[in-house]
């Protein structure tokens, strides 16, 4: 114990920095959190004595002082899915240049784990929080909305996000994606999809709004399970969709995993893609791009969302309410490829 308590005294203090320096101490709390309004001058003799001394804010008094600690706290349902790897490197990259730092907590697409978080980071005093998704319980939903912080959430745009959202519609993605299926001719068309989380739900939906307003719905056709999506189950679900509706002559995959796992499949069985079966994917990942025949894929602004979210949070943090348009629509595009072009 007493080891411990030597090596807690011995840590350098702000006031041991302020003294290194020859500034005040109030000068060396405004370098490390806004050196932007500190002179260049001051900031480097500040730098210069944390380095020589080995100085660390500590994050517990920072949070008594300031009432926020410099952590964005940022919540995803998954670490390993491509498309949220995409959203991390928007934020980063608009982060990366600040005093601040990101948090990621993983809710591995439960809503009940999701609340967790949410309230283990607001105790934290987070300066922010970025959300990915809306569909919190109704406790988290009033944790984000009673939150001392900005909010952005991300990935989707419906009415009544909490504070400030950014991403786009997944069910006029969808729907662009199945009339593209109509415009190359398929009347067939079936509809693939795994895990079924709330945004999974959103995009099925759409489709079948849209293929019963075209009359082409069939309810054999759309296949999904509750297990998590990968390339084998996209094979897994391709196989299931051609026992129960055999004369099936498209499908919109809910993902690439299950894009490229159905077209690998399609291949197996000798169907010809586009001829015989057009295959379109959603979120257009590098491996849709470079498959044989190249996946039609719904892009969807994945990175961007990232760039956005944290260049409005860092503005909120800076001054509440400066950010007019608290609700931004990236859009998505649909990229054409050879797998929907027929001959």
């Amino acid at each position: 114990m007493g080891r411990k308590t030597r090596m807690i005294s011995d840590r350098p203090t702000l006031a041991d920095v302020a003294q290194e320096a020859g500034v005040s101490a109030i000068t060396v709390s405004r370098t490390i959190r806004s050196p932007e309004i500190v002179s260049e001058r001051a900031r480097r003799k500040v730098e210069a004595a944390i380095e020589r001394l080995g100085y660390t804010p500590d994050p517990a008094a920072s949070a008594l002082a300031s009432r926020t600690t410099s952590t964005i706290g940022l919540l995803v349902p998954s670490l390993t899915n491509n498309v949220f790897a995409d959203v991390l490197r928007g934020v980063y990259e608009g982060v990366e240049s600040t005093r601040f730092f990101v948090q990621i907590g993983n809710y591995r697409y439960s809503a009940l784990h999701e609340e967790g978080l949410i309230r283990n980071f607001l105790s934290q005093k987070p300066a922010g929080l970025i959300v990915s998704s809306t569909d919190q319980t109704p406790e988290g939903r009033r944790l984000l909305e009673t939150a001392p912080c900005p909010v952005v959430q991300i990935m989707d745009l419906r009415d009544g996000a909490v504070d400030m959202s950014v991403g786009f519609d997944q069910v006029a993605a969808v729907r662009k994606a199945a009339q593209h299926l109509l415009d190359c001719g398929y009347r067939r068309p079936g509809f693939l999809s795994a895990r079924m989380d709330p945004r999974a739900q959103r995009r099925l939906n759409g489709f079948r709004d849209f293929a019963a307003a075209n009359g082409v719905l069939g309810e054999d056709r759309i296949i999904t399970t509750p297990q998590p999506s990968s390339v084998g189950m996209g094979g897994h679900l391709l196989e299931q969709l051609f026992s129960q509706a055999p004369d099936t002559d498209a499908v919109l995959c809910n993902n690439d995993d299950l894009a490229v796992g159905a077209l690998m499949e399609a291949k197996r069985r000798h169907v010809a893609v586009p001829e015989q079966l057009g295959i379109c994917s959603y979120n257009d990942i590098e491996m849709s791009r470079h498959m044989v025949p190249a996946l039609t894929a719904v892009a969807t602004p994945r990175r961007e969302i990232g760039q956005r979210a944290i260049e409005m949070l860092l503005a909120e943090i800076a001054e509440r309410g400066s950010v007019r348009d608290r609700h931004l629509d990236l859009g998505s595009e649909l990229m054409i490829r050879e797998s929907t072009r027929r001959a």
